[in-house]
């Protein structure tokens, strides 16, 4: 019981304090990871790519993953709950008092500071990624070669996503066979 209210209480965590999106969750995951040791950070990065070509939200997709490792599907469900819990509490009320939010400066400035700060914590967890984990030469040539398209050509998502994933596989491969 310690550890589902363990869970729930790091995964609502997650949820009041992750803005900008599913990929902002990724600090706060990381910290779970090094803290309570419920999954690595190989996990972790295995779970951001499923989570990235599964349907849904990317950041409630990792947190069923991460609760679904850590206890089973019992931990998937208190997890997922905790996680959606705050948007759910915060877009009610503020849905409440949508008038008086719409053109106050002072929500509008916190907006405009809170989004480079979700910039630099993605950009920070996502360079810890990738000097933490076993990148192969080739998976890391292919990461710059997507942000050199994505900054000078929009791509459709899928795409990419098709693309990473059949390198991934065809890595996968080459290293299960042992080349």
């Amino acid at each position: 019981m310690k550890l589902f209210l363990q869970l729930f209480l790091q995964f609502f965590h997650v949820g009041i304090f992750s803005f900008g999106g599913g990929y902002a969750t990724l600090p706060f995951l990381y910290a779970i990871s090094e803290n309570y040791h419920w999954y690595t950070t190989k996990q972790l990065t295995d779970m951001l790519a499923i989570s990235s070509i599964t349907p849904g939200p990317v950041g409630v997709n990792v947190a069923t993953f991460a609760g679904f490792a850590t206890s089973g599907i019992p931990g998937s469900l208190v997890a997922t709950t905790a996680i959606i819990l705050p948007s759910f509490i915060i877009v009610t009320i503020v849905y409440n008092v949508l008038d008086k939010f719409k053109t106050n400066r002072c929500v509008k400035g916190a907006v405009r500071g809170i989004k480079p700060a979700g910039c630099a914590l993605l950009s920070a967890v996502g360079i810890r990624l990738i000097f933490t984990s076993n990148l192969h030469l080739l998976g890391t040539l292919l990461l710059l070669f997507f942000i050199v398209v994505s900054l000078i050509k929009k791509q459709d998502p899928l795409v990419i996503l098709s693309v990473s994933a059949a390198a991934g596989l065809a890595l996968g491969y080459f290293n299960w066979i042992g080349v």
